[in-house]
């Protein structure tokens, strides 16, 4: 049976474009902010772009905060990208400071890169090495480049949580990973190859856990 994965549909980020990915992956995405048929799906995934601050106002506003904190507490696989990922930390320094969703310890900061002539936000195709073997990276080598989009990259407070870092200036975390939740930065819907690849990984995570 095809793994469903259901992307959060809270108005903000490139849901077609993720549901299309997810399609190629060998997925069956389900796209909607109904809280009953994410309930049903095998995985999450959070996708974001924009602000931070607005990003986590609409999510409470349609309950879908404590429905992603609900199914990972009950071990549902959940995937965050680019600002999704930065939602499950704490919170973040963007605009004056927001909360986040508080299932990764950690804040997210201002990308701050040591060279003057790189130019935030960050856009374009990034190496980003692996630091540790994962089921979300498997098949993908010690490292594979991912394209970014993004001034803010999070700052976790335990490092094991960091799987890849990319190098822009100096290093950012550009992927978490602490079961079941799975994070990056980049966008695996625009990185061909091999964001498909890590699509069809997490499927397979989410087609591993038990039944609900």
């Amino acid at each position: 049976m095809t793994v469903t994965v259901g992307v959060v549909d809270y108005g903000v980020g490139n849901r077609r474009s993720v549901e299309k990915a997810l399609e190629r992956a060998g997925a069956r995405p389900v796209v909607t902010g109904d809280h009953d048929a994410l309930r049903a799906t095998d995985g999450l995934v959070v996708p974001g772009v924009g602000a931070f601050a607005a990003a986590m106002a609409r999510l409470a506003a349609a309950g879908l905060d404590d429905l992603v904190r609900e199914r990972t507490a009950h071990g549902t696989p959940v995937l965050g990208l680019c600002l999704g990922m930065q939602l499950l930390f704490d919170g973040s320094t963007e605009l004056g400071g927001a909360e986040g969703l508080g299932l990764l310890p950690g804040t997210v900061e201002a990308l701050a890169p040591g060279d003057p002539g790189l130019k935030v936000p960050h856009i374009g195709w990034n190496a980003v090495r692996f630091e540790r073997p994962s089921p979300l990276v498997e098949g993908l080598g010690d490292e594979a480049a991912f394209y970014h989009v993004h001034s803010f990259a999070a700052r976790p407070a335990d490092d094991a949580d960091i799987l890849g870092r990319g190098d822009y200036g100096g290093p950012f975390v550009s992927i978490v990973a602490r079961d079941p939740l799975y994070g990056c930065q980049f966008h695996p819907e625009k990185s061909s190859a091999d964001g498909l690849r890590l699509l069809a990984n997490f499927a397979a995570i989410c087609a591993r856990q038990p039944a609900r």
